[in-house]
């Protein structure tokens, strides 16, 4: 699982609240988080692996709502590798992961291995957070018609830029000056949890607001585009409400034993004595959120694949062939060759109307396909009812 208290265990003096999560059942934690990760990183594999029986058409281009959600997948199986492989090490080597202790500074490698290994899966997994902020951001860019591939650059320098520089301040802040005087007081760990709950919240806070206004754009879109709002074009924005719904849910889920953890965790550390009687069922609350932790939070991976593409089935085609992403038949079947059409030449075509109309109903399938593509389900009730379907 992912929490900065994976940081903090690599200070030799950590607190008694760390103390207590880390010193509960650590066979068993490690085991769980092993079996979750493990299953997780399989299942994430198999639902990205093309399928045999699925139409495997060449698409024209592949969009930067396709790509984002290609990286968030990416983050979730690197980080659960890391979670494998660390709590591996752990159940393996107790006495290796012992040797983090005041009494014995001389051996580096246990506090490197520390350090290192809870560094990689936090900034993979922050990473995740900073894309799934992005692919709201780029949703709500696309139907405004603000976003295509060349914005992936930016998300990629902003997405990994504020990951490594939040990572790095904070493990600098909680290390600083040395790994030996780590979370001596609160001005060390305060900011490196700040550093690390930031993008996570950013998603629970932001990301809602503009999954709701993409969907009311959607709304408007659907609704311009012929002047009525047909069945179809309402199931359609039905169908993109529920995908987003779908993607919140399962962040929910994974994550918010995360902040129930490690609130409990510092009404602890607040507290004079965390073995007092009254604190008890306290301590019983912070340790069963911590084991609940190593079960969801490497689950996240497989759930975002069931909430992007939903089941994709057991039948791999090892060939690796591409497949064409149903909805993209929208813009890509009806179109012809050139799916994005060039700009319109306002010189020479200032008075043709039809032709200004067809394209903007083509950018306004295209913008509708990239939010919902990965569905399979309904894209063949609204190509047909499409203008584009119809040959305007």
């Amino acid at each position: 699982m992912a929490s900065p208290r994976l940081e903090t265990y690599c200070c030799p003096n950590r607190d008694a609240a760390t103390q207590l999560v880390i010193d509960f059942q650590p066979e068993v934690f490690c085991g769980v988080c092993i079996g979750s990760a493990s299953v997780s990183v399989l299942l994430t594999i198999l639902q990205l692996l093309p399928k045999k029986g699925q139409s495997l058409r060449k698409m024209p281009r592949a969009s930067s709502s396709s790509t984002i959600l290609l990286l968030i997948s990416i983050c979730d199986i690197l980080g659960g590798l890391g979670m494998i492989f660390r709590s591996s090490v752990w159940l393996g080597f107790p006495g290796f992961i012992a040797n983090i202790s005041v009494a014995n500074r001389t051996d580096v490698w246990p506090s490197a291995f520390c350090v290192g290994s809870a560094m990689w899966i936090q900034l993979l997994y922050s990473a995740g957070f900073w894309w799934l902020f992005c692919y709201a951001v780029d949703s709500y860019l696309v139907v405004r018609r603000s976003a295509g591939l060349s914005t992936i650059v930016l998300y990629h320098m902003m997405t990994w830029g504020l990951a490594v520089m939040l990572c790095v301040e904070g493990i600098a802040l909680l290390y600083y000056p040395s790994l030996s005087s780590c979370e001596n007081g609160l001005e060390h760990a305060i900011p490196h949890y700040v550093t690390t709950y930031v993008p996570l919240l950013l998603v629970l806070v932001v990301n809602p607001i503009l999954f709701r206004r993409t969907v009311s754009a959607v709304a408007s879109l659907l609704k311009g585009r012929q002047g009525i709002y047909t069945e179809n074009e309402r199931r359609l924005g039905t169908e993109i409400q529920i995908r987003f719904f779908k993607i919140m849910l399962v962040f929910v889920i994974c994550w918010s034993s995360n902040i129930i953890n490690e609130s409990l965790l510092f009404y602890l550390e607040m507290q004079p004595d965390i073995n007092e009687m009254p604190l008890k069922n306290i301590r019983s609350a912070a340790l069963i959120t911590w084991i609940i932790m190593g079960v969801l939070n490497p689950m996240q991976g497989f759930l975002f694949t069931l909430a992007f593409y939903g089941w994709t089935g057991w039948r791999v085609d090892l060939k690796w062939r591409k497949r064409e992403i149903p909805w993209e038949s929208m813009s890509s079947s009806t179109v012809g060759e050139n799916a994005y059409p060039s700009p319109v030449n306002y010189q020479s075509n200032i008075h043709d109307s039809k032709k200004i109309s067809t394209t903007d109903s083509q950018q306004t399938d295209e913008a509708i396909s990239m939010l919902s593509e990965g569905n399979t389900s309904g894209d063949d009730r609204l190509t047909r009812s499409s203008p584009i379907y119809q040959g305007w």
